[in-house]
């Protein structure tokens, strides 16, 4: 999912600089008077808070313009669920001059939305898990942008975002989700993390190597934490595959992540699937409206708990903004790209 916003930088009297960011911002905004940027904190859904420095006061956001940018589908209505709830919140949070959801593959498309938009800034933050084919080139060339992500016009600036999944509170959002689906499902009892091999699966393409980054980056930064018993970041498209999830653990129990933003045809159909379910019953769990994987199910003598997709959970909405005032930041202190 991507998130869109058009709008100008306004100077508030809130934030705070230090003093060589204060230059730059002098140098570049002469008639203001220095101000101090000031620290803010971001709790998510799962509690826990991230100290950030540089953010852009939410007043300063009142004449930007926001769309959330899914990828989007015809083939699952689901893919536009987090699009809507995310959009929903910001919208609901009264931030901006307005909030819109526009898509990739579906309507309302990413290009209408932007003819439609009135507003000095837009902000693009793209709802992607990883700076892969479509948030890094596909996307950001169809719509104009250079390598600087940064679009000066007369009628003002577009900016397009890093994509949400890159953000380091995903770790949390992952953790989070593991813990959520064994502590719901405890049977036949909830199992202790240091007793179990964690899999964050994603899908993997060869088109761009930056496309597992994410995935691994997670998986590696999970696995120092010493949380689990092991963890593996798994593909349906690139190896390691996540048909050989069983095969990798070396422990009875596994609990797999789908690192994906909503939970679509690839979530609650061929996943299931590449962890063995047969594709008869998957479907007819689909046809019915239930879930396509009980948990836990035991496969090849492991038990296997299998969660939602990180996309819809609650805390993502906090981090959309957070690459939005990444953004505003970059172009106040470092000038931009042209």
């Amino acid at each position: 999912m991507c998130l869109v916003v058009f709008s100008r930088f306004v100077w508030s009297p809130n934030l705070e600089s230090d003093a060589p960011d204060g230059k730059k911002i002098q140098k570049k905004w002469p008639h203001v008077k220095p101000a101090k940027w000031h620290r803010a904190s971001l709790r998510l859904a799962v509690g826990a808070p991230l100290g950030q420095f540089g953010r852009v006061n939410n007043a300063s956001l009142a004449d930007a313009a926001l769309v959330v940018l899914g990828h989007g589908t015809e083939l699952n209505d689901q893919s536009a669920v987090p699009v809507r709830q995310h959009a929903g919140e910001l919208r609901r949070r009264k931030l901006f001059r307005a909030v819109q959801e526009a898509y990739w593959k579906q309507e309302p498309q990413i290009k209408k939305v932007l003819a439609g938009i009135d507003a000095p800034r837009v902000f693009i933050a793209p709802l992607f898990i990883s700076e892969g084919y479509f948030s890094d080139q596909i996307i950001p060339e169809a719509l104009g942008f250079d390598r600087s992500r940064l679009i000066r016009q007369a009628t003002g600036i577009t900016f397009f975002c890093k994509p949400v999944g890159t953000h380091e509170s995903m770790t949390k959002v992952i953790l989070s989700r593991a813990a959520d689906i064994t502590k719901k499902f405890p049977f036949p009892r909830a199992p202790k993390p240091a007793e179990t091999t964690l899999f964050i699966a994603g899908h993997g393409t060869e088109r761009n190597p930056n496309s597992r980054k994410a995935i691994e980056h997670q998986a590696d930064i999970i696995r120092s934490q010493k949380i689990y018993a092991d963890v593996h970041a798994v593909y349906m498209e690139e190896d390691p595959r996540i048909t050989g999830c069983t095969a990798l653990a070396q422990t009875k129990h596994c609990v797999v992540v789908p690192l994906f933003i909503s939970d679509g045809l690839h979530v609650v159909e061929d996943i299931p699937v590449l962890l063995g379910e047969p594709g008869r019953i998957v479907k007819s769990r689909l046809a019915a409206g239930q879930p396509t994987w009980r948990n836990p199910t035991e496969k090849h003598g492991k038990l296997v708990w299998y969660s939602s997709s990180v996309g819809t959970d609650p805390g993502v909405a906090d981090v959309i903004l957070e690459r939005v005032h990444e953004a505003a930041k970059a172009d106040l202190i470092g000038g931009g790209g042209a």
